[in-house]
């Protein structure tokens, strides 16, 4: 069911959202964007909690490092399409931008991938801190959105060890610039899309996954930039899913 947005002034994040009559309690990060904006108790907002669960409602309390919520009405919302994106480790901010917009698409899961030519980007985006740093843009991302679902933030991977963890099923498209183009691709769930790094996979690279099924597919005549390439793929391929559900 479609809710009315049109006088939710934000949208929050929340670890839990009540049912309606409850109280949503909200961290620091929301306190400190609330007072920013000079928002007051009273003020219509909604809340997430990543998981498919939304609410709106009105501020009740805001504090120095802390804010509640007053829960009018709450609901649930359908998991995205099993779209799954195997990103490369590559330069922080292009990573940060990708997963931001990722989340505005709606895609379902994030793995980072070591590639052999991953190792020579610096700086690059990997380890915990990394890691904690894309899970925040990425709750930026869903609250400016008004998204429910935030998309699964899985472990890194060695390129040479990624194989036994994808999903089971379904399509998987590497995307290259010599491939087949991406429209002409049968789309069934789980769809996963692999994106080199800077420079390319190596050939061998290339080979395991083809191996693994993976299908080469091209989203125009030029080469693309990771970053670009993983929004433009996730765009196309969401699209079609909605077109196909219509």
């Amino acid at each position: 069911m479609e809710r009315d947005r049109r006088a939710v002034v934000a949208t929050f994040f929340a670890d839990r959202v009540p049912e309606a009559g409850g109280e949503a309690e909200l961290g620091e990060d929301a306190a400190h964007h609330i007072r920013v904006r000079r928002l007051v108790p009273g003020t219509p907002v909604a809340i997430t909690d990543g998981r498919g669960r939304r609410a709106a409602g009105a501020l009740s309390a805001v504090a120095k490092s802390r804010a509640s919520v007053a829960v009018s009405e709450a609901w649930e919302v359908p998991a995205p399409p099993a779209v799954h994106l195997l990103a490369p480790i590559g330069d922080r901010e292009r990573m940060l931008w990708l997963a931001e917009k990722g989340t505005e698409l709606g895609l379902a899961s994030w793995r980072p991938v070591l590639w052999r030519r991953s190792a020579s980007v610096t700086p690059r985006g990997s380890g915990d801190a990394f890691a904690a740093k894309m899970r925040a843009r990425m709750v930026a991302a869903l609250e400016q959105s008004g998204g429910a679902w935030l998309p699964e933030l899985r472990a890194e991977l060695r390129g040479d060890a990624l194989v036994p963890s994808l999903e089971e099923g379904g399509v998987r498209i590497l995307l290259d610039a010599g491939g087949a183009p991406i429209l002409g691709a049968a789309l069934r769930e789980p769809i996963t899309i692999a994106l080199g790094p800077e420079g390319g996979l190596e050939a061998d690279e290339v080979d395991a996954l083809t191996r693994a099924g993976f299908t080469t597919a091209a989203l125009g005549g030029n080469i693309l930039r990771f970053e670009t390439a993983g929004v433009a793929a996730l765009a196309v391929v969401l699209a079609a899913i909605a077109a196909g559900a219509a």
